[in-house]
């Protein structure tokens, strides 16, 4: 090889090496939509060195609103492969820190279901939507107040393969037509939560068993509620709140969801 080719050659590598895509890894980014007249700000996290369509996976936050925590639950479930959208259910991004704007918050939320289903439909459409999901494989997750969405979600017959709960208020009624629920469901439930009484339990699972709904439902000894949020024992001290983070029930429930998507969203 003449030198002038040789050093051409070197030089084309060299080009070749700079322009191959550097890794970008996970990816988060703020998304603004709408629904029922609100203007909501979620949050998109997603692996960027992933190549193709994924399942998608909506995670609706505490009643805190969407914070830091559920935002970081995002990023590992996009480490985990999937596209993740943290959904906004108050609107305007507004975030709660202390129990009475909380309360206010989610109870306005879901005052009415009509308006509850529309803020969370605008978020599925968005997710649906996005050139790295598999519109086909769509789940959700919910944390307390978010739980309890998820779940009214899917009995309202949204369109989602799976739905799963993590300490989650169960509806005390659970009516639906037959066949309109198309998910199944994990519910992972804090033995020793004061809001989830045992009767309340057994009434949930006599609901889900009359509708025929394919479920699991776990509980986790002494676990209370808020039982995934290791801020939930600071919270529960300064607001006196029946809260607090159960480290074997967190790593247990995430287990739990992984294995259920490895079912209903395979990758």
């Amino acid at each position: 090889m003449k030198p002038k080719h040789a050093i051409l050659v070197a030089l084309s590598a060299v080009l070749l090496a700079s322009c191959a895509k550097k890794p970008v890894g996970i990816v988060g980014q703020e998304v603004t939509y709408s629904g029922g007249g609100v203007q909501m700000q979620g949050f998109l996290a997603y692996n960027g060195d992933v190549e193709g369509k994924r399942p998608g996976i909506l995670l609706v936050h505490e009643w805190w609103g969407q914070n830091e925590y559920v935002r970081r639950r995002a990023r590992m479930l996009a480490d985990l492969g999937y596209v993740a959208l943290a959904v906004d259910m108050f609107g305007g991004g507004k975030v709660a820190d202390n129990p009475t704007e909380a309360t206010s918050f989610s109870s306005e939320a879901i005052r009415s279901l009509d308006t509850a289903r529309e803020r969370f439909d605008a978020a599925y459409r968005l997710l649906r939507d996005q050139p790295e999901c598999d519109s086909t494989k769509i789940a959700a997750i919910g944390y307390c107040f978010g739980g309890y969405v998820v779940l009214e979600m899917a009995r309202l017959g949204d369109p989602l393969a799976g739905v799963v709960s993590f300490h989650g208020s169960l509806p005390p009624e659970f009516p639906a037509p037959a066949g309109q629920v198309k998910s199944k469901f994990l519910i992972c439930n804090g033995a020793a939560d004061p809001f989830n009484p045992p009767a309340r339990v057994e009434a949930f699972k006599k609901a889900l068993d009359s509708l025929g709904i394919n479920y699991t439902f776990i509980d986790y000894p002494g676990a209370m509620h808020a039982f995934t949020n290791p801020d939930a024992d600071s919270l529960g001290h300064l607001f006196h709140l029946p809260i607090a983070y159960n480290g074997a029930a967190d790593s247990g429930s995430w287990a739990a969801m992984q294995d259920f998507f490895k079912k209903v969203i395979p990758q």
